[in-house]
């Protein structure tokens, strides 16, 4: 796939499963050497060592051990996250909180964690996994809403902050990918509208896109893959949609 990465390393949270599993292959063919930053200790083993990876056992809701962390990287892909579906009124306060700390303040540390050497080097590549949500709003997805709007701030600051050092912050904003958090989703919503999950798909989830398909993992990873290469080098503080045509309406 190319070598435009040799040398440099990359960090990738919720890399064990979903995209961020595939952010971690494609980087890895880029020629960066890969960390995968997951919960599941063993899941990220099971992605790192395939890619000659090292594999980070860490739950970064624990925000204040990352306080004081320092990040030797070049490459930042924040993409750690859940999703809680409830009316507001009906959510829960400590799982928003959660999704806020995961979500908010996890990627704000590791930014700062590893912008020093970053800006010393005077290149680094710093991406974020938004969403369509961290452009535009749905019902009973307050907290997934809110986390994604906030990351988009963080996004705007960190390119303006790093943009005169060489390093760019930019988004990445797919609608619904095929994940295991996805397909949850979907079989959830069969069984609560009483029809099959290919209808879900069709015209529950994908109603407002033009293409009546999930989006591929292997998709945003191609586009995180391109970010994170020369060919980008005057992308910055922007955010990529990759939605179907979803936000053409």
């Amino acid at each position: 796939m190319g070598t435009t990465l040799q040398g440099r390393h990359a960090l990738v949270t919720g890399g064990a499963s979903g995209i961020g599993a595939a952010c971690a292959r494609r980087l890895a063919a880029l020629g960066a050497r890969v960390t995968v930053a997951d919960l599941d200790g063993d899941a990220a083993v099971a992605v790192a060592e395939p890619i000659g990876g090292t594999a980070w056992a860490v739950d970064l809701t624990d925000t204040a051990a990352l306080d004081e962390l320092t990040l030797d990287v070049d490459v930042l892909v924040n993409n750690a996250g859940f999703q809680k579906v409830a009316p507001i009124v009906e959510f829960d306060p400590a799982v928003f909180r959660r999704i806020q700390t995961l979500m908010v303040e996890a990627p704000f540390l590791l930014v700062r964690a590893a912008l020093p050497h970053m800006i010393e080097q005077g290149w680094g590549r710093i991406i974020n996994l938004s969403s369509v949500h961290g452009l535009i709003a749905s019902p009973n997805k307050v907290a997934y809403v809110v986390a994604k709007h906030a990351l988009e701030g963080l996004n705007k600051v960190t390119a303006l902050e790093g943009g005169a050092h060489g390093v760019t912050s930019n988004c990445v904003n797919p609608g619904y990918v095929r994940t295991p958090l996805v397909e949850g989703q979907i079989a959830d919503q069969a069984k609560a509208h009483g029809i099959d999950e290919s209808r879900v798909v069709a015209e529950v989830l994908l109603a407002e896109s033009a293409i009546k398909q999930l989006v591929e993992p292997d998709q945003v990873a191609s586009l995180v893959g391109w970010l994170a290469g020369p060919d980008a080098a005057m992308v910055n503080g922007a955010s990529y949609t990759m939605d179907g045509g979803w936000l053409a309406r």
